[in-house]
Protein backbone atom coordinates (compact mmCIF):
# COMPACT_ATOMS: atom_id res chain seq x y z
CA UNK A 1 0.00 0.00 0.00
CA UNK A 2 1.59 2.93 -1.07
CA UNK A 3 1.61 6.32 1.87
CA UNK A 4 1.16 9.83 0.32
CA UNK A 5 3.40 12.97 1.16
CA UNK A 6 1.65 13.35 4.26
CA UNK A 7 1.39 9.98 5.69
CA UNK A 8 5.14 9.95 5.12
CA UNK A 9 5.97 13.51 7.04
CA UNK A 10 3.55 11.89 9.79
CA UNK A 11 5.46 8.54 10.13
CA UNK A 12 8.92 10.59 9.85
CA UNK A 13 7.73 12.65 12.46
CA UNK A 14 6.92 9.19 14.51
CA UNK A 15 10.23 8.29 14.40
CA UNK A 16 11.75 11.17 15.45
CA UNK A 17 9.66 11.38 18.39
CA UNK A 18 10.19 7.53 19.08
CA UNK A 19 14.64 7.61 18.82
CA UNK A 20 14.49 10.93 21.04
CA UNK A 21 12.36 9.42 24.21
CA UNK A 22 14.17 5.97 23.75
CA UNK A 23 17.31 7.65 24.03
CA UNK A 24 16.82 9.90 27.11
CA UNK A 25 15.15 7.17 28.87
CA UNK A 26 18.16 5.12 28.08
CA UNK A 27 20.56 7.81 29.05
CA UNK A 28 18.61 9.09 32.15
CA UNK A 29 18.67 4.87 33.23
CA UNK A 30 22.39 4.92 32.78
CA UNK A 31 21.91 2.35 29.67
CA UNK A 32 20.26 -0.47 28.91
CA UNK A 33 21.56 -2.54 31.34
CA UNK A 34 20.64 0.22 34.09
CA UNK A 35 23.79 0.33 35.92
CA UNK A 36 25.48 3.81 35.10
CA UNK A 37 28.44 3.23 36.97
CA UNK A 38 31.32 5.36 35.36
CA UNK A 39 29.19 7.07 32.64
CA UNK A 40 28.17 10.82 32.83
CA UNK A 41 24.67 10.88 34.03
CA UNK A 42 21.66 12.80 31.89
CA UNK A 43 21.82 16.61 31.98
CA UNK A 44 20.83 19.44 29.16
CA UNK A 45 23.65 18.63 27.03
CA UNK A 46 22.59 15.31 27.20
CA UNK A 47 19.19 16.44 26.26
CA UNK A 48 20.07 18.63 23.44
CA UNK A 49 22.69 16.34 21.66
CA UNK A 50 19.52 13.60 21.83
CA UNK A 51 17.22 16.29 20.48
CA UNK A 52 20.09 16.66 17.68
CA UNK A 53 20.43 13.04 16.78
CA UNK A 54 16.29 12.52 16.38
CA UNK A 55 15.15 15.64 15.24
CA UNK A 56 16.11 15.64 11.82
CA UNK A 57 14.53 12.15 11.47
CA UNK A 58 11.61 14.32 10.28
CA UNK A 59 13.34 15.69 7.17
CA UNK A 60 14.82 12.38 6.59
CA UNK A 61 13.03 11.55 3.40
CA UNK A 62 13.80 14.76 1.64
CA UNK A 63 17.37 14.92 2.65
CA UNK A 64 18.63 11.60 4.17
CA UNK A 65 22.74 12.55 3.55
CA UNK A 66 22.14 15.72 5.62
CA UNK A 67 19.96 14.00 7.78
CA UNK A 68 22.50 11.04 8.66
CA UNK A 69 25.33 13.72 9.07
CA UNK A 70 23.70 16.12 11.64
CA UNK A 71 22.85 12.39 13.51
CA UNK A 72 25.61 11.28 13.28
CA UNK A 73 27.55 14.24 14.82
CA UNK A 74 25.31 14.51 17.86
CA UNK A 75 25.46 10.79 18.38
CA UNK A 76 29.31 10.79 18.71
CA UNK A 77 28.90 14.13 21.02
CA UNK A 78 26.94 11.92 23.12
CA UNK A 79 30.14 9.11 22.87
CA UNK A 80 32.63 11.63 23.34
CA UNK A 81 30.88 13.29 26.28
CA UNK A 82 30.95 9.65 27.96
CA UNK A 83 26.99 9.27 27.70
CA UNK A 84 25.88 5.83 27.72
CA UNK A 85 24.63 5.01 24.75
CA UNK A 86 24.11 1.52 24.52
CA UNK A 87 22.51 1.25 20.58
CA UNK A 88 22.18 4.78 18.97
CA UNK A 89 18.19 4.59 17.92
CA UNK A 90 17.88 7.58 15.86
CA UNK A 91 21.45 7.08 13.80
CA UNK A 92 20.00 3.57 12.45
CA UNK A 93 16.64 4.78 11.46
CA UNK A 94 19.13 7.48 9.69
CA UNK A 95 20.69 4.68 8.25
CA UNK A 96 18.14 2.70 7.03
CA UNK A 97 16.81 5.67 4.86
CA UNK A 98 20.38 7.03 3.46
CA UNK A 99 20.33 3.14 2.35
CA UNK A 100 16.86 3.48 1.12
CA UNK A 101 17.43 6.53 -0.54
CA UNK A 102 20.71 6.18 -2.35
CA UNK A 103 22.03 3.57 -4.70
CA UNK A 104 21.03 2.11 -8.53
CA UNK A 105 22.70 2.53 -11.69
CA UNK A 106 22.25 5.94 -12.29
CA UNK A 107 24.18 7.22 -8.70
CA UNK A 108 26.73 4.57 -7.99
CA UNK A 109 29.01 7.38 -6.55
CA UNK A 110 26.05 8.47 -4.30
CA UNK A 111 25.84 4.90 -2.91
CA UNK A 112 29.99 4.16 -2.40
CA UNK A 113 30.33 7.36 -0.64
CA UNK A 114 26.87 6.72 1.67
CA UNK A 115 28.39 3.08 2.40
CA UNK A 116 31.84 5.17 3.26
CA UNK A 117 30.15 6.97 5.39
CA UNK A 118 28.29 4.90 7.65
CA UNK A 119 31.28 2.65 7.66
CA UNK A 120 33.26 5.53 9.23
CA UNK A 121 31.16 6.01 11.95
CA UNK A 122 32.44 2.86 13.74
CA UNK A 123 35.86 3.60 13.64
CA UNK A 124 34.98 7.06 14.76
CA UNK A 125 33.06 5.62 17.94
CA UNK A 126 36.27 3.09 18.43
CA UNK A 127 38.20 6.56 19.22
CA UNK A 128 35.95 7.99 20.85
CA UNK A 129 35.95 5.44 23.86
CA UNK A 130 39.53 4.67 24.15
CA UNK A 131 40.19 8.61 24.46
CA UNK A 132 37.36 7.75 27.39
CA UNK A 133 39.67 5.62 28.36
CA UNK A 134 37.27 2.12 28.10
CA UNK A 135 38.38 -1.09 28.48
CA UNK A 136 39.47 -2.70 24.88
CA UNK A 137 37.64 -5.77 25.91
CA UNK A 138 33.65 -4.74 26.42
CA UNK A 139 34.58 -2.35 23.69
CA UNK A 140 35.56 -4.78 20.81
CA UNK A 141 32.36 -6.98 21.88
CA UNK A 142 30.15 -3.66 21.89
CA UNK A 143 31.54 -2.64 18.69
CA UNK A 144 30.91 -5.44 17.08
CA UNK A 145 27.21 -5.55 18.36
CA UNK A 146 27.25 -2.42 16.81
CA UNK A 147 28.69 -3.07 13.42
CA UNK A 148 26.23 -5.80 13.15
CA UNK A 149 23.39 -3.68 13.91
CA UNK A 150 24.78 -1.26 11.30
CA UNK A 151 25.16 -4.31 8.43
CA UNK A 152 21.48 -5.40 8.89
CA UNK A 153 19.78 -1.85 9.26
CA UNK A 154 21.90 -1.00 6.07
CA UNK A 155 20.90 -4.26 3.97
CA UNK A 156 17.01 -4.20 5.10
CA UNK A 157 16.84 0.00 3.56
CA UNK A 158 18.73 -1.28 0.31
CA UNK A 159 16.60 -4.08 -0.16
CA UNK A 160 13.25 -1.87 0.68
CA UNK A 161 15.11 0.12 -2.14
CA UNK A 162 15.32 -2.41 -4.63
CA UNK A 163 11.30 -3.58 -3.81
CA UNK A 164 10.11 -0.03 -4.03
CA UNK A 165 12.17 0.00 -7.37
CA UNK A 166 11.02 -3.22 -8.62
CA UNK A 167 7.31 -1.91 -7.83
CA UNK A 168 8.19 1.11 -10.04
CA UNK A 169 9.69 -0.60 -13.20
CA UNK A 170 6.56 -3.40 -12.81
CA UNK A 171 3.70 0.00 -12.93
CA UNK A 172 5.39 1.36 -15.59
CA UNK A 173 5.74 -1.99 -17.75
CA UNK A 174 1.82 -2.32 -16.80
CA UNK A 175 1.20 1.58 -18.04
CA UNK A 176 3.90 0.52 -21.44
CA UNK A 177 1.84 -2.67 -21.82
CA UNK A 178 -1.52 -0.59 -21.75
CA UNK A 179 -0.35 2.04 -24.29
CA UNK A 180 0.87 -1.40 -26.10
CA UNK A 181 -2.57 -2.68 -26.29
CA UNK A 182 -4.78 0.57 -26.52
CA UNK A 183 -2.54 1.02 -29.58
CA UNK A 184 -3.33 -2.60 -30.93
CA UNK A 185 -7.23 -1.97 -30.43
CA UNK A 186 -7.07 1.07 -32.39
CA UNK A 187 -4.69 -0.40 -35.13
CA UNK A 188 -7.25 -2.97 -35.33
CA UNK A 189 -10.21 -0.89 -35.30
CA UNK A 190 -8.50 1.18 -37.99
CA UNK A 191 -7.89 -2.10 -40.37
CA UNK A 192 -11.55 -3.13 -39.89
CA UNK A 193 -12.81 0.08 -40.58
CA UNK A 194 -10.53 0.18 -43.68
CA UNK A 195 -12.14 -3.59 -44.54
CA UNK A 196 -15.26 -2.03 -44.58
CA UNK A 197 -14.37 0.62 -46.76
CA UNK A 198 -13.10 -1.66 -49.23
CA UNK A 199 -16.47 -4.20 -48.82
CA UNK A 200 -18.44 -0.51 -49.60
CA UNK A 201 -16.29 0.07 -52.80
CA UNK A 202 -16.61 -3.63 -53.85
CA UNK A 203 -20.58 -3.56 -53.23
CA UNK A 204 -21.16 -0.45 -55.06
CA UNK A 205 -18.65 -1.56 -58.37
CA UNK A 206 -20.06 -5.02 -58.22
CA UNK A 207 -23.46 -3.40 -58.56
CA UNK A 208 -23.27 -0.91 -60.91
CA UNK A 209 -21.57 -3.88 -63.03
CA UNK A 210 -24.34 -5.66 -62.67
CA UNK A 211 -27.27 -2.45 -63.45
CA UNK A 212 -24.89 -1.60 -66.03
CA UNK A 213 -25.06 -5.37 -67.91
CA UNK A 214 -28.63 -5.60 -67.45
CA UNK A 215 -29.80 -2.32 -68.50
CA UNK A 216 -27.83 -2.85 -71.79
CA UNK A 217 -29.86 -6.01 -71.97
CA UNK A 218 -33.03 -4.42 -70.93
CA UNK A 219 -32.40 -1.68 -74.09
CA UNK A 220 -31.50 -4.44 -76.66
CA UNK A 221 -34.78 -6.79 -75.82
CA UNK A 222 -37.40 -3.95 -74.96
CA UNK A 223 -39.00 -4.49 -78.28
CA UNK A 224 -37.79 -8.30 -79.20
CA UNK A 225 -38.63 -10.08 -75.70
CA UNK A 226 -40.42 -8.01 -73.77
CA UNK A 227 -40.87 -10.63 -70.80
CA UNK A 228 -36.84 -10.88 -70.48
CA UNK A 229 -36.93 -6.76 -70.82
CA UNK A 230 -38.70 -6.95 -68.05
CA UNK A 231 -37.10 -9.61 -65.68
CA UNK A 232 -33.67 -7.66 -66.14
CA UNK A 233 -35.36 -4.17 -65.37
CA UNK A 234 -36.86 -6.26 -62.20
CA UNK A 235 -33.51 -7.33 -61.54
CA UNK A 236 -31.85 -3.81 -61.66
CA UNK A 237 -34.27 -2.68 -59.23
CA UNK A 238 -33.87 -5.43 -56.79
CA UNK A 239 -29.58 -4.70 -57.03
CA UNK A 240 -30.16 -1.12 -56.64
CA UNK A 241 -32.77 -1.79 -53.08
CA UNK A 242 -29.92 -4.78 -51.94
CA UNK A 243 -27.37 -2.13 -53.05
CA UNK A 244 -28.71 0.81 -50.99
CA UNK A 245 -28.89 -1.40 -48.48
CA UNK A 246 -25.50 -3.15 -48.34
CA UNK A 247 -24.45 0.66 -48.36
CA UNK A 248 -26.29 1.95 -45.59
CA UNK A 249 -25.04 -0.97 -43.57
CA UNK A 250 -21.20 -0.52 -44.34
CA UNK A 251 -21.58 3.41 -44.22
CA UNK A 252 -23.36 2.77 -40.27
CA UNK A 253 -20.30 0.13 -40.28
CA UNK A 254 -17.69 3.03 -40.61
CA UNK A 255 -19.59 5.79 -38.53
CA UNK A 256 -19.52 3.23 -35.27
CA UNK A 257 -16.08 3.36 -33.27
CA UNK A 258 -16.61 -0.66 -32.64
CA UNK A 259 -17.30 -1.41 -36.10
CA UNK A 260 -19.78 -3.70 -38.15
CA UNK A 261 -21.68 -6.59 -35.73
CA UNK A 262 -21.44 -8.70 -38.29
CA UNK A 263 -21.16 -7.16 -41.91
CA UNK A 264 -20.77 -10.65 -43.79
CA UNK A 265 -23.27 -13.21 -45.25
CA UNK A 266 -24.28 -16.01 -41.95
CA UNK A 267 -24.17 -19.12 -44.15
CA UNK A 268 -23.95 -20.72 -47.79
CA UNK A 269 -27.42 -19.89 -48.61
CA UNK A 270 -26.51 -16.74 -49.15
CA UNK A 271 -24.01 -17.91 -51.48
CA UNK A 272 -26.58 -20.24 -53.36
CA UNK A 273 -29.17 -16.99 -53.46
CA UNK A 274 -26.22 -14.91 -54.88
CA UNK A 275 -26.12 -17.63 -57.92
CA UNK A 276 -29.99 -17.82 -58.49
CA UNK A 277 -29.96 -13.56 -58.35
CA UNK A 278 -27.32 -13.57 -61.42
CA UNK A 279 -29.47 -16.99 -62.84
CA UNK A 280 -32.33 -14.81 -62.81
CA UNK A 281 -30.79 -11.93 -64.47
CA UNK A 282 -30.17 -13.78 -67.53
CA UNK A 283 -26.64 -15.72 -67.07
CA UNK A 284 -26.59 -19.03 -67.53
CA UNK A 285 -25.56 -21.13 -64.25
CA UNK A 286 -24.87 -24.10 -63.84
CA UNK A 287 -24.06 -24.66 -60.16
CA UNK A 288 -22.76 -28.06 -58.07
CA UNK A 289 -22.64 -27.82 -54.57
CA UNK A 290 -20.49 -30.46 -53.01
CA UNK A 291 -21.28 -31.46 -49.22
CA UNK A 292 -23.68 -30.36 -46.84
CA UNK A 293 -24.78 -26.47 -46.14
CA UNK A 294 -23.11 -25.06 -42.82
CA UNK A 295 -22.33 -21.99 -40.78
CA UNK A 296 -19.04 -20.33 -42.05
CA UNK A 297 -16.89 -17.59 -40.26
CA UNK A 298 -18.03 -14.25 -41.13
CA UNK A 299 -14.66 -13.33 -42.53
CA UNK A 300 -15.14 -16.54 -45.09
CA UNK A 301 -18.42 -16.62 -45.47
CA UNK A 302 -18.24 -12.63 -46.25
CA UNK A 303 -14.78 -13.52 -48.58
CA UNK A 304 -16.56 -16.24 -50.68
CA UNK A 305 -19.51 -14.38 -51.32
CA UNK A 306 -17.41 -11.64 -52.93
CA UNK A 307 -15.18 -13.85 -54.45
CA UNK A 308 -18.14 -15.37 -56.11
CA UNK A 309 -19.59 -12.06 -57.15
CA UNK A 310 -16.91 -10.63 -58.46
CA UNK A 311 -16.48 -14.07 -60.80
CA UNK A 312 -20.18 -13.97 -61.81
CA UNK A 313 -19.98 -10.41 -62.43
CA UNK A 314 -16.67 -10.86 -64.49
CA UNK A 315 -18.67 -13.65 -66.11
CA UNK A 316 -21.60 -11.64 -67.35
CA UNK A 317 -19.66 -8.29 -68.76
CA UNK A 318 -16.52 -10.48 -70.48
CA UNK A 319 -17.85 -13.72 -71.23
CA UNK A 320 -20.38 -15.71 -73.20
CA UNK A 321 -23.35 -15.93 -71.44
CA UNK A 322 -22.73 -19.46 -69.86
CA UNK A 323 -20.45 -20.22 -66.23
CA UNK A 324 -20.36 -22.92 -64.33
CA UNK A 325 -19.73 -22.65 -60.90
CA UNK A 326 -18.53 -25.68 -58.28
CA UNK A 327 -18.93 -24.95 -54.40
CA UNK A 328 -17.09 -27.87 -51.85
CA UNK A 329 -17.76 -27.79 -48.60
CA UNK A 330 -14.82 -29.36 -47.18
CA UNK A 331 -13.88 -30.48 -43.79
CA UNK A 332 -11.21 -27.48 -43.29
CA UNK A 333 -11.67 -25.09 -46.34
CA UNK A 334 -14.43 -24.31 -49.00
CA UNK A 335 -13.26 -24.00 -52.45
CA UNK A 336 -14.96 -22.28 -55.21
CA UNK A 337 -14.24 -23.13 -58.44
CA UNK A 338 -15.86 -20.63 -61.58
CA UNK A 339 -15.49 -21.43 -65.45
CA UNK A 340 -16.15 -19.79 -68.04
CA UNK A 341 -15.85 -19.75 -71.74
CA UNK A 342 -14.73 -15.79 -73.07
CA UNK A 343 -15.83 -16.08 -76.77
CA UNK A 344 -13.77 -13.79 -78.08
CA UNK A 345 -13.43 -11.33 -75.58
CA UNK A 346 -10.36 -11.50 -73.00
CA UNK A 347 -11.26 -12.00 -69.69
CA UNK A 348 -9.14 -9.92 -67.56
CA UNK A 349 -6.86 -12.03 -65.39
CA UNK A 350 -4.76 -9.00 -63.82
CA UNK A 351 -7.63 -6.09 -63.02
CA UNK A 352 -8.48 -4.44 -59.60
CA UNK A 353 -11.09 -7.20 -59.44
CA UNK A 354 -8.58 -9.90 -59.46
CA UNK A 355 -6.52 -8.03 -57.56
CA UNK A 356 -8.83 -7.70 -54.86
CA UNK A 357 -10.09 -10.92 -54.67
CA UNK A 358 -7.01 -12.36 -54.06
CA UNK A 359 -6.35 -10.28 -51.59
CA UNK A 360 -8.82 -11.36 -49.60
CA UNK A 361 -8.10 -14.67 -49.75
CA UNK A 362 -4.77 -14.18 -49.00
CA UNK A 363 -5.82 -12.45 -45.23
CA UNK A 364 -7.40 -15.81 -44.63
CA UNK A 365 -4.55 -17.71 -45.62
CA UNK A 366 -6.30 -18.94 -48.93
CA UNK A 367 -5.07 -18.98 -51.92
CA UNK A 368 -6.83 -17.88 -55.30
CA UNK A 369 -5.59 -18.62 -58.91
CA UNK A 370 -7.22 -17.18 -61.85
CA UNK A 371 -6.42 -17.40 -65.43
CA UNK A 372 -7.21 -18.96 -69.15
CA UNK A 373 -6.86 -22.50 -68.82
CA UNK A 374 -7.72 -23.58 -72.39
CA UNK A 375 -8.49 -21.99 -75.44
CA UNK A 376 -11.24 -19.60 -74.59
CA UNK A 377 -12.06 -20.78 -71.40
CA UNK A 378 -11.29 -18.53 -68.31
CA UNK A 379 -11.40 -20.53 -64.81
CA UNK A 380 -10.59 -18.98 -60.90
CA UNK A 381 -10.16 -21.04 -58.45
CA UNK A 382 -10.26 -20.13 -54.98
CA UNK A 383 -9.69 -22.20 -51.34
CA UNK A 384 -10.93 -20.31 -48.17
CA UNK A 385 -9.68 -22.55 -44.98
CA UNK A 386 -12.34 -21.84 -42.31
CA UNK A 387 -9.81 -21.41 -39.47
CA UNK A 388 -6.20 -19.84 -39.56
CA UNK A 389 -3.18 -22.10 -39.73
CA UNK A 390 -1.87 -22.85 -35.79
CA UNK A 391 2.25 -21.94 -36.41
CA UNK A 392 5.12 -23.00 -33.96
CA UNK A 393 5.51 -19.42 -32.96
CA UNK A 394 1.67 -19.24 -31.68
CA UNK A 395 2.44 -22.63 -29.70
CA UNK A 396 5.50 -21.38 -28.23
Amino acid sequence: MKIGTGGRAAVDAAAAVAAGVFTIVMLFQGGLGGDGGGYRPLDSIGVLLTLASAAPLAWSRRAPGVTFGVSAAATLGLIALDYPLDVPPALLIATYTLAEAVGGGATPHRRLLAAASVAAFLPSTVALMLLNDRSVRPLSSGMVAWATMFALVWTAGDRSRLRRERIAELEEHARLRELDLAAQRRLAAAQERTRIARELHDSAGHAINVILVQAGAARLLHERDPRRSRQAIETIEEVAHATIADIDRLVHALREESGPADPAPADTAALEQLVDRHRAGGLQVSTVFDGAPRGLPSGVAWAAYRILQEALTNAARYGSGEVDVRMSYGPAAVEIVVSNPVGGREQPGGGLGIVGMRERAALLDGTLEAGTVDAGMFRLRARLPYDPPVTVGALA
